[in-house]
């Protein structure tokens, strides 16, 4: 059994996770322990405050207990606001207070494009524009190529988590360009374990989402592959640990 540990921000999306274990069909078990948010806003300010170290610490305990192998800070926005170094810093705090390998989304991200072997990518994001930016700057001192950013300008997760498989495929659209070998959906509110295959068939290009990515990464910590083509292109990497 494999056990990764999960710090997700508030109560949005939270339940990609459970169906994406069951996706994974094997024994990899994925707990979830939620952190104060703060307030839900996609600024700046408040996105380094979801992210204060005391606030990821705080759920630290309670995943130990839970006997995790290794920890994510499941949020997108509030690991890049740091920027490329301040994100780093964070998860190096995170490993330290858990005493296990850490990581966040956003270095998820980048760690799955790699994988991929994409170096352009599009970005589709529901924060606003300045939000945005900063997400595709992080993916630029990652190494890759940001070709286009589109962004949705909604300012709480609430409303991203309300969001459906028509609102998640309008946007994927809208944030493809040509010449873009990936399209990133990165928002951990958003809804897309149900909608990866739907989408990479629609856009005929690999798709990376915040929750799908978020398990991928907690997996490349715990030395884990596992093939579930169901979660897209990136679960069907070698080598494969078939269900």
């Amino acid at each position: 059994m494999t056990a990764l540990g999960l710090l997700y921000p508030g109560h949005s999306a939270e339940d990609d996770y459970p169906r994406i274990e069951q996706l994974l069909g094997s024994d990899i078990r994925v707990d979830v322990v939620h952190t104060d948010i703060g307030e839900d806003a996609h600024r700046v300010d408040a996105l380094r405050e979801t992210g204060a170290a005391e606030r990821l610490a705080a759920g630290v305990a309670e995943l130990r207990l839970a006997g995790a192998d290794a920890v994510v800070w499941a949020c997108t926005g509030g690991s890049f606001v740091y920027g490329w170094e301040g994100a780093q810093q964070q998860v190096r705090a995170l490993a330290r207070a858990a005493g296990l390998p850490a990581s966040s989304t956003s270095f998820g991200f980048v760690h799955a494009a790699r994988e991929l072997g994409v170096r352009r990518v599009a970005v589709g994001a529901t924060y606003p524009d300045d939000v945005a930016a900063l997400f595709a700057d992080f993916l630029r001192a990652g190494g890759l190529e940001v070709s286009g950013v589109r962004s949705s300008g909604i300012v709480t997760a609430a409303e991203v988590g309300t969001w459906g498989e028509e609102e998640v495929l309008t946007l994927a659209r809208a944030a493809d360009v040509s010449g873009a070998e990936a399209v990133l959906l990165p928002d951990t509110a958003l809804h897309t374990a149900a909608h990866v295959s739907l989408l990479e068939k629609a856009l005929s290009k690999p798709v990376l989402t915040a929750n799908q990515v978020t398990v991928w990464e907690g997996l490349r910590l715990a030395d884990r592959r596992v093939n579930a083509p169901a979660l897209g292109t990136l679960f069907t990497r070698e080598p494969l640990v078939q269900a």
